[in-house]
């Protein structure tokens, strides 16, 4: 599951890329800028991040879904995937 898991937080990633008002919160909440973005996608975590934050906030989530084809459930296992410590993502 962790390489299904880290495949959908890639993707994730480019939901958000392709969002500028999504993207500016993950990196104002993440404390990165455009310019360290690349550098910090390649660090160990990054990802569950990723997923941490689509997860983490229900309107987000139910976007990313749907741009996806993913159900928001497959959503939530990715992110418990990447992120066993963390319960968010209970849909």
């Amino acid at each position: 599951m962790s390489e299904e898991a880290e495949a959908m937080a890639i993707e994730a990633l480019g939901f958000l890329a392709g969002d500028s008002e999504l993207l500016s919160r993950f990196l104002a909440l993440s404390g990165l800028d455009v310019g360290s973005l690349r550098a910090a996608a390649a660090q160990p975590g990054f990802l569950a991040g990723v997923l941490a934050f689509i997860a983490g906030h229900e309107k987000t989530l139910l976007a990313f879904a749907t741009a996806s084809g993913k159900s928001p459930e497959a959503v939530g296992a990715a992110n418990r995937a990447l992120n066993p410590e963390s319960a968010a993502g209970d849909f």
